[in-house]
């Protein structure tokens, strides 16, 4: 619905972590089998099934964390000629997992550009605020806990599902709830596509309030025809987890510069 591009909250010391964490989604992401193909414009069946066979080892998969029951064929990464042409060859797996594990796994992994730079632009704008405000190890700490929990909670209520989950986005949900909870009156300057990509400047309550509800709302299937493919209620119990974890935090928080109100139209050139 909107994309932020910079919020009006400096920042009082290096967010390295969050550096590096944006560093590790980017490198890991180049690695990954197939990725090669998509920037390219296209993959061959053999990088999409050494693809999916890489995801099938390191994504999280919630009937493997919920019931520990382990496939007894996956994608093995070669190709082969069946009944119905050529196809990705299944096999029993090489390799013993850790569903436990497989969640950290997960987080670094992203199936396009766009999933990648949709979590790593709010990650950046959002999150060196946090980590000046818990410190680099306690900021850590609480990216995998929200990662963690987004996974937990998004994997209990489809225990069976055998559909591989990857991404950031529940750690990066929960630095987005610890930030409406530290700084909800930070301006955040943000694009509207369907306005043209008109700039506007809005306090943090609204930008991520309204996402926190879009996103609790595609949860239930609404309104999405593709809800399937998104865990949007990942996005929430991450969103939520970082919002208790940060709320002992709140009272020692130095509060940004006072919102001065939302700008729209001319108003806003002035400013950028």
């Amino acid at each position: 619905m909107v994309i932020p591009v910079h919020d009006v909250n400096p920042s009082r010391r290096t967010p390295w972590v969050t550096y590096a964490l944006i560093a590790a989604n980017f490198v890991v992401f180049l690695l990954t089998p197939g990725v090669s193909g998509s920037v390219a414009g296209g993959s061959s069946l053999a990088q999409l099934c050494h693809l999916e066979a890489f995801t099938q080892h390191y994504a999280l998969v919630p009937r493997e964390l919920i019931h520990g029951r382990m496939p007894s064929l996956v994608p093995t990464g070669a190709v082969g000629v069946g009944m119905h042409g050529p196809g990705c060859v299944l096999g029993p797996p090489a390799y013993d997992k850790s569903p436990v594990l497989s969640v950290l796994t997960a987080m670094f992994l992203h199936g396009s550009w766009l999933h990648l730079l949709g979590n790593m632009l709010f990650l950046l704008i959002f999150g060196n605020n946090i980590e000046a405000r818990m410190g680099h190890v306690r900021y850590l700490l609480f990216y995998v806990v929200c990662g963690y929990a987004a996974a937990y909670g998004f994997a209990l209520t489809n225990s069976y599902s055998t559909t591989p989950l990857i991404g950031a986005s529940g750690a990066v949900a929960g630095v987005l709830g610890a930030y409406l909870v530290l700084y909800p009156r930070a301006r955040v300057w943000i694009l509207v596509p369907f306005l043209l990509f008109l700039p506007l400047r809005l306090p943090a309550w609204l930008v991520l309030g309204s996402w926190f509800i879009l996103q609790a709302f595609y949860s239930t299937g609404e309104a999405v025809a593709e809800s399937g493919s998104v865990a949007y209620l990942a996005h929430v119990v991450g969103f939520v987890a970082g919002m208790l974890l940060a709320w002992p935090l709140k009272p020692g928080t130095p509060p940004p510069p006072e919102p001065g109100g939302i700008l729209f139209g001319r108003q806003t050139r002035r400013a950028w």
